[in-house]
């Protein structure tokens, strides 16, 4: 039975049939933009941005802009201090040790399993606590902060100029806040 045909049959739903259908050749047109990826654990792009080791596992040219995901690898103390996204949502998920976040002024600690979700324009902050090193999940959408996180990685060695962090930050919406 075709579909219009069936819609009439069910009662009352003829309307339906004047709905606009999706366009198979628009939805394949967008699927041959996107190809399929295997990550294994070791591999990505490697950036140490500031004292916080990330594997970047997507990035937004491979997910037509829509996600860029990454590995934090984190000594304890290390965090990244209050600061508010314009662009991206953030998901974090903790894989191993504990890291405390805090959300629109809200703070929680997380272990291994826990996820926590950060909307922008709400301040956010992150640092592993405890004594062993973290592995975190960071997931932001859409994507794009990859991109500053290239231009921290090139700061040279040693302690970060601030001003110059701030800076690129402010460059892709970020601001930090006290």
């Amino acid at each position: 039975m075709k579909r219009a045909n069936f819609l009439k049959s069910i009662g009352g739903l003829s309307i339906l049939t004047f709905l606009p259908q999706p366009s198979y050749a628009s939805t394949m047109s967008y699927l041959d933009k996107l190809k399929s990826k295997i990550i294994r654990k070791d591999e990505g792009e490697v950036l140490n941005v500031i004292g916080d080791i990330q594997t970047h596992k997507l990035v937004g040219s491979e997910t037509d802009n829509q996600i860029v995901e990454w590995e934090d690898n984190v000594e304890p103390g290390t965090g990244i201090p209050p600061h508010i996204h314009t662009k991206e949502d953030e998901i974090f998920r903790v894989i191993k040790g504990q890291v405390e976040i805090m959300v629109d002024g809200k703070t929680s600690i997380l272990k291994a399993g826990d996820t926590a979700f950060a909307p922008k324009n709400l301040p956010h902050s992150w640092k592993v606590v405890g004594t062993e090193k973290a592995t975190m999940i960071t997931t932001a959408f859409p994507a794009g902060i990859e991109i500053m996180f290239r231009k921290l990685a090139d700061l040279p060695p040693g302690p970060p100029d601030f001003e110059k962090v701030t800076e690129i930050c402010g460059e892709h919406g970020i601001t930090f806040v006290k």
